[in-house]
């Protein structure tokens, strides 16, 4: 797995302009049954993927915390929300709560997550290739193909089944 990993940067380099016309076309003109086959795609792909050997999101990428994580993390951990602010987060450059650091503070040795049933919205939607009207966040997913294994041969079987 860290070799897909150390070659997955370069690779989704030599893709990325092909990928950004694919879903620039996409965007204008999406097919009807596109949420069905990102569906498919998403789960054919997470039986073959096992994120507990990879978690490159996890050691590369911090998520965004939504006021509810807040609430709900600080919970988990008997702390008030603006203690665990202090203790964990920031707020970044687009006014967005985020991790202190990389690789995530909860990610084990092991690449167990510590707070997994109570983690980020961001972390339970990953890489978010199974979302509803997917074309409507083809940037975001440009970025999720570099860090991500499964979204970088999800868009790739996309594209071979879409031709736009």
């Amino acid at each position: 797995m860290q070799d897909v990993i150390d070659n997955l940067q370069k690779l989704a380099k030599d893709k990325h302009k092909e990928n950004k016309t694919f879903f620039a076309k996409l965007k204008k003109k999406p097919p009807k049954q596109l949420d069905y086959l990102m569906q498919e795609l998403h789960e054919q792909e997470f039986k073959r993927t096992d994120c507990l050997k990879c978690a490159n999101c996890c050691k590369t990428t911090g998520p965004l915390f939504t006021d509810k994580d807040i609430e709900r993390i600080a919970k988990h951990f008997k702390m008030k929300q603006q203690q665990f602010i202090d203790q964990f987060l920031r707020i970044d450059e687009e006014h967005d709560y985020v991790l202190q650091s990389v690789p995530c503070t909860f990610l084990g040795v092991d690449n167990y997550c510590s707070i997994y049933e109570v983690r980020p919205k961001a972390c339970r939607e990953f890489p978010h290739t199974d979302r509803k009207k997917f074309q409507q966040i083809s940037n975001l997913t440009l970025k999720n193909v570099e860090i991500c294994p499964a979204a970088f041969n999800i868009v790739e079987e996309m594209k071979k089944r879409i031709k736009l």
